[in-house]
Formats: structure tokens, C-alpha cells, sequence
């Protein structure tokens, strides 16, 4: 069960865990809060680099970690991994009809273009693979990685808790070669506040390629920066949702009616975790998924989902692959624990129907036991 934050307090880190750790406290909470402002009003952003790392390690710490106090260690290859699927799209040209030349790629620099960047753009057109998916399984791939591995282990890991003319090393602490070690408290804070991490590092994102002059005439009068950045990609989605026709049948997954039109929807939703898992996707009436929203789902969805991952895994994850997104049952549960421990501890209301909502309880949790 996650920890209220009110005080500190011991609670148990997983089924049949006999060891016991603190939350941080709600001052170490707030603590922590200020210093990931700072970094953002005093840190010296010259590449887009950094707020990949936030949003790298906040994403990490709810796939590995725990609602505890603990540390938890992360390496620089899964962190270059993340990196790599983060710039996956931004190394394709931006704006429909433009031709694929390297100008229009947006500049992540204010120098010459990110090594990253370029490195997936030189990957990809060696390869001509379209699907990050597909690029993992290219032979090429670990010498991608690797490259991408050393530049973030070179440049926003030594550099991101610089901030304010000083250096506070609050969030992480080198662990040896090829690791960091989130410290006490963190991975917990970063689990906690997922949603405004997220939403900080991708707005300061935006506005640095908004802000660097090169970008001007590519970005031209578009107005759709943050969906091409950051939106799921709307062919692999028209994919996935004729593999879930072929396995789920035309119904939609909440009400149950048949459908002429369906959304594919994340069932945990985008705006809470925004990373798309092939596992995370249902079939739903528009009126439903419009209804539906951002909110988490009820007790009776919640216990079909989990049913669903384990009886169609494996159809699932080759509907998965076909789309190209990321295939992972046991992160995608792991992922949907996380959110309903959250819902817990906000007092957060689950949909069931159109302006139907019942509160979200320790029943809900006890479902991922």
C-alpha cells in the first residue's frame, strides 16, 4: 500500500517482504519538489537532454520501483534504452508533406544537433527500420545503444543536478561503472509525483525547440509540436486496433455493445503514463473512451484487464509487435498497480460509466497481490 505521505511511517516493500523502509517525509517530499524546481529555473539547458533524463528516470522508478524509501538502482544502458525511444520520432523530419532532408529535422541544440538525434537518424537510414521495435531487434542495435549509453552517461548525467552555480547531488549518486543509484526517497517522490514531472520536463521541452532560433522555419505557423513529439503514432495505432477487432471481437471493452467504430484506448490512461505498452491497449466505444478520459476505470474493468493479460498475453504482444509498440505484460502490470496505489492515496474517484464514478479503495490494490 503506498504511503499517505502525512508522516513518516514503515510499511512492507512487496508481497513476503520481511524488511521494512520509511517514506520520506512530507518535508522531504516538499524538499524535493523545490529542488526539481530549481533545477528547472536554474539549470543551464544548452540541449533538450536533461528533461529526456527526468522523464527517463521517473518512468524507471515506477517499472522497478516500489511505494517505499528505498534506493534503487538503475544502469546507464536502460536509461540510453529510454533515451532511444524518447528521440525515436523526433529524428524523423517534422510537418506533413515536408521532404526528409536534415534541415527539417527540429534541432535539440543549441549548438550543432544532438548526438542522439543523430545517431538514431544515421541508425535509421543505414537500417531502414520504421519501428523503434524493429530497430531492437536490428544487429546494429547494441552499437546504437552504446553510443547512446555513453553521450547521456557524458553529458545530462554528469550535468543535470547542476544547478544555481553549484552542484547538489539530491536525486542520484554514481553506483561504479554503468550504474546510478537513485538515492532514498526518490524513486518514491518520483513515483508520487509521476504526473508533474512529466508534465514539467515535457512543457520545458517544448519550449526550448520553440525557442531555438533554427527551428523557426521548420516549425513554420504548425501548432502540433506536442503530439508530434510526444503523441502515440496514429498508423501503429490504426494496426493495433485491427489485431484487437481479430481477438476481441467489434465490442467494446467497458460496455460491452457491439460497435461499428472503435478508439483504442489506454487503458491506464496516456496523460498518467505516457508510454505506449502493447498490453495497455483495449477496444472502446468513442462515447466511452470520450467519457472514460483520463480517469482510471472501475473495479469490475480493472478485474477483466488484469484477466485479459493473463489469458491473451501472448496474442497481445503480437498484436504488439505488428504495431511496432513495446511489448511487456509484466511492466504493463506492474505499471497499472503503481496507478491504482496512486488513486488510493489521492482519494481518487474510478469510472464506471458515462457520469458514473465510485471511490477507488485498497480493493483495487489487492487485485495486483
Amino acid at each position: 500500500m503506498v504511503c499517505a505521505g502525512l508522516s513518516p511511517r514503515k510499511l512492507i516493500t512487496g508481497p513476503g517482504a520481511n524488511l521494512q523502509a520509511s517514506c520520506p517525509s512530507p518535508e522531504a517530499q516538499l524538499q524535493f519538489l523545490s529542488k526539481l524546481q530549481r533545477v528547472f529555473a536554474e539549470g543551464d539547458f544548452t540541449a533538450t537532454y536533461k528533461f529526456a533524463l527526468l522523464i527517463a528516470l521517473a518512468d524507471l522508478a515506477v517499472e522497478l520501483g516500489a511505494d517505499d524509501g528505498e534506493a534503487l538502482m538503475v544502469t546507464t544502458r536502460q536509461i540510453g534504452l529510454r533515451f532511444i525511444g524518447l528521440y525515436w520520432k523526433h529524428s524523423l523530419p517534422y510537418g506533413t508533406g515536408r521532404q526528409g532532408s536534415e534541415t527539417c529535422v527540429l534541432v535539440q541544440n543549441n549548438g550543432s544537433q544532438a548526438a542522439v538525434v543523430s545517431a538514431i537518424s544515421h541508425f535509421r537510414t543505414a537500417t531502414q527500420t520504421h519501428t523503434l521495435l524493429s530497430a531492437s531487434l536490428h544487429p546494429a542495435f547494441k552499437g546504437l545503444l552504446s553510443e547512446v549509453t555513453s553521450t547521456v552517461s557524458a553529458q545530462p548525467l554528469s550535468y543535470l543536478q547542476n544547478f544555481g552555480g553549484g552542484s547538489d547531488e539530491f536525486i542520484y549518486e554514481r553506483a561504479g561503472s554503468g550504474k546510478i543509484r537513485l538515492k532514498p526517497g526518490i524513486g518514491y517522490c518520483l513515483r508520487r509525483f509521476y504526473p508533474l514531472v512529466q508534465q514539467l520536463a515535457r512543457s520545458h521541452w517544448i519550449g526550448h525547440i520553440k525557442g531555438n532560433r533554427r527551428n523557426v522555419s521548420i516549425l513554420g505557423e504548425a501548432d502540433d509540436l506536442e503530439e508530434f513529439l510526444f503523441a502515440s503514432s496514429r498508423q501503429s495505432l490504426e494496426t493495433m486496433s485491427l489485431g484487437l477487432r481479430k481477438l476481441d471481437g467489434a465490442r467494446c471493452f467497458y460496455c460491452g455493445h457491439s460497435m461499428t467504430t472503435a478508439d483504442v484506448d489506454h487503458y491506464i490512461p496516456f496523460s498518467q503514463y505516457p508510454r505506449d505498452l502493447a498490453h495497455n491497449f483495449v477496444l472502446a466505444h468513442p462515447a466511452c473512451n470520450r467519457s472514460k478520459s483520463d480517469t482510471l476505470a472501475a473495479l469490475p474493468h480493472l478485474e477483466r484487464w488484469l484477466e485479459r493479460l493473463q489469458m491473451h498475453s501472448d496474442s497481445l504482444a503480437e498484436i504488439g509487435a505488428d504495431s511496432g509498440f513495446v511489448i511487456d505484460a509484466q511492466t504493463t502490470q506492474r505499471v497499472g498497480s503503481w496507478a491504482y496505489a496512486n488513486a488510493v492515496a489521492s482519494g481518487a474517484q474510478a469510472w464506471i460509466a458515462a457520469n458514473t464514478y465510485s471511490a477507488i479503495d485498497h480493493r483495487y490494490t489487492e487485485c495486483f497481490a
